[in-house]
């Protein structure tokens, strides 16, 4: 069965996989998906990530949901400084008392405060959008099946304006190869996706690299995870 749900708290996005989530005290967004999944990701991760970049880079999270993915990776990478983003303020609530939780315990201070940032605006990067720098990985969970396809493009284009030359673009979720599903299960997601919103629905992985490539990126490099998912990493060759 895919693993395929989304934080509760994206408003426009929903929860498609119909799966349990919530509040708890605090403000704290519960995704069970990520308890699921965060695992795998961060060992492909580990394994995509330039020990450089692990050591002391920069890596932009966008559409950070509840945050649980970031507490999470930054507690795995405590080299790194975790830009968390979200342009929900519910979501961006409940990163930062994730990330309140985190500090407190003795977390390292590698786990940034939210950033608003909308993956559709063209304007990221300061003066006129959130982030200050660039940055060498920008990581997307499980965000272009539950958007429509200009969400897709403005993160490409996006993280290409924003990573520096060799850095990388993480994304994770269901993809169609070759035009078919790769499970009966995404293929009955992928209806479910369309019913709520005909603007929805798992891409094609060739279709989403050819949109890196007219963005200066290389062909995607491929790991199969658990729950009929895949991790997909671009790397920017300008």
């Amino acid at each position: 069965m895919s693993d395929n749900s989304v934080p509760p708290s994206a408003k426009t996005r929903g929860n498609p996989a119909g799966e349990p989530g919530g509040i708890s005290g605090g403000g704290h967004l519960h995704a069970p998906a990520t308890q699921r999944n965060r695992v795998p990701i961060a060992q492909v991760l580990a394994t995509w990530l330039p020990p450089e970049v692990q050591a002391g880079g920069r890596v932009l999270e966008v559409a950070s949901g509840s945050g649980e993915h970031a507490l999470y990776f930054a507690g795995r990478f405590p080299g790194l400084i975790w830009l968390p983003s979200d342009p929900e303020p519910a979501s961006r609530a409940s990163i930062a008392a994730y990330r309140d939780d985190h500090l407190a315990a003795g977390g390292p201070g590698s786990l940034a405060p939210p950033l608003d940032l909308d993956a559709t605006r063209p304007d990221w990067l300061a003066p006129a959008g959130p982030l200050d720098g660039p940055v060498d990985a920008v990581v997307c969970c499980n965000m272009i099946h539950i958007a429509p396809w200009p969400a897709a493009e403005g993160l490409v284009a996006g993280a290409s304006r924003v990573l520096n030359a060799g850095g990388g673009l993480f994304l994770y979720g269901p993809f169609k190869r070759g035009g078919a599903h790769t499970a009966p299960s995404n293929e009955a997601f992928d209806a479910s996706l369309r019913a709520r919103n005909p603007a929805w629905g798992v891409r094609d992985l060739e279709a989403v690299a050819a949109l890196a490539a007219g963005a200066g990126f290389a062909a995607p490099r491929i790991a199969e995870l658990p729950a009929n998912n895949l991790a997909v990493w671009f790397v920017k060759q300008s």
